[in-house]
């Protein structure tokens, strides 16, 4: 990771980019009541029967410079709400406020100017790569973007990509199938990083790698946000990764987020017995030391059919009568830290 200490690499690929958006007093994206159901189609005229709640009315603020990170079971919806706020699926409700703009209702010819603001790095690294264009050419096609016409102009450009990454500049002329796993994912945010995006959302980015490379990568994505300013939404449902490298961290169940709070509150303090529930069977890397497992019982219920009042109330220990009535709303246990829990705060 040398490559990672040449700044001059960096400040030529981000020129005035950097300074001034490490403030954590400034929002640069707001997500306000986002919903988005899919229907479900039976027989011959394709009836809609019935919706499946994906995601259905979540909030979150993404700081300039900081990490958020969007953590729960596969299935929750977490994919979904990141690509409801790149517009690569269209929100039913809310609002999506970028750099100060409602952006959830312009149009194809008003989002791109911001797609370059916005990028994405997907779990599968060489699913998201053409494997009939060279690694040069699908870095390059960002930067005429850019306005970066010249060939030779480009060339250079993506080699210092690859050198930020960790990637050889030999690498430009090889395709995907010619890396690893790994090497394909810091293609990838190479990739991301040719237009200069303020953003990037991070969707179960390490997952598919291994535990070793998951590190490398990990820790590249935060050495990149430290020089660059960046601003991440980072998806996962590995509650260690999310740990290390979140600011803020939003726990989602079923379509709705269950606690919101600091990553450092919610690790210590957790109060949503879902939340207390994950972070019990987190393994401890200290031999002498364990936490209670807090087993849940019953399944996940379907998001076609969800149940009245409090969606985690069929594998809740505490839920009540009230509970199974009351759509539950977010309470506030601290001026950061919110929890969709009545009985917790009692």
């Amino acid at each position: 990771m040398n490559h990672l200490n040449d700044s001059t690499i960096l400040r030529s690929l981000y020129a005035g980019k950097v300074a001034g958006i490490n403030s954590s007093e400034n929002t640069l994206l707001r997500v306000e009541g986002l919903k988005k159901y899919f229907p479900v189609r039976r027989g011959f005229f394709q009836k809609v029967i019935g919706w499946i709640q994906a995601v259905d009315g979540v909030d979150f603020n993404v700081e300039k410079g900081k990490t958020l990170g969007l953590v729960g079971e596969s299935g929750c919806g977490k994919s979904t709400a990141g690509r409801l706020i790149l517009r690569l699926l269209e929100a039913d409700e809310g609002r999506i406020i970028f750099r100060d703009q409602d952006i959830s209702r312009f149009s194809q010819s008003q989002m791109k100017p911001l797609r370059k603001e916005m990028q994405i790095i997907f779990q599968d690294p060489y699913g998201s790569l053409n494997p009939r264009m060279t690694i040069g050419d699908s870095i390059g096609e960002g930067l005429r973007t850019l306005g970066v016409k010249g060939r030779s102009d480009r060339n250079a450009r993506v080699e210092n990509l690859l050198q930020v990454v960790g990637i050889s500049a030999s690498g430009a002329d090889r395709y995907p199938h010619e890396f690893s796993g790994g090497q394909r994912q810091r293609i990838g945010i190479a990739r991301a990083l040719s237009v200069e995006p303020s953003l990037i959302i991070c969707d179960e980015s390490v997952s598919a790698l291994d535990v070793s490379v998951q590190a490398q990568i990990i820790n590249l994505i935060k050495d990149l946000q430290s020089r660059l300013g960046l601003s991440y939404l980072f998806i996962a449902h590995d509650l260690n990764v999310v740990g290390y490298i979140s600011d803020t961290v939003a726990v989602m169940y079923l379509g709705q987020i269950m606690e919101y709070a600091l990553a450092d509150e919610i690790y210590d303090t957790p109060l949503h017995p879902y939340t207390i529930a994950l972070l019990s069977a987190v393994p401890v890397p200290e031999p002498d030391r364990r936490r209670k497992l807090q087993t849940l019982s019953g399944d996940v219920p379907s998001p076609f059919n969800p149940p009245p009042g409090c969606r985690f109330q069929g594998r809740c220990p505490l839920v009540e009568d009230r509970c199974r009535k009351e759509e539950v709303e977010f309470y506030y246990a601290g001026d950061n830290h919110r929890v969709r829990c009545w009985k917790v705060l009692r």
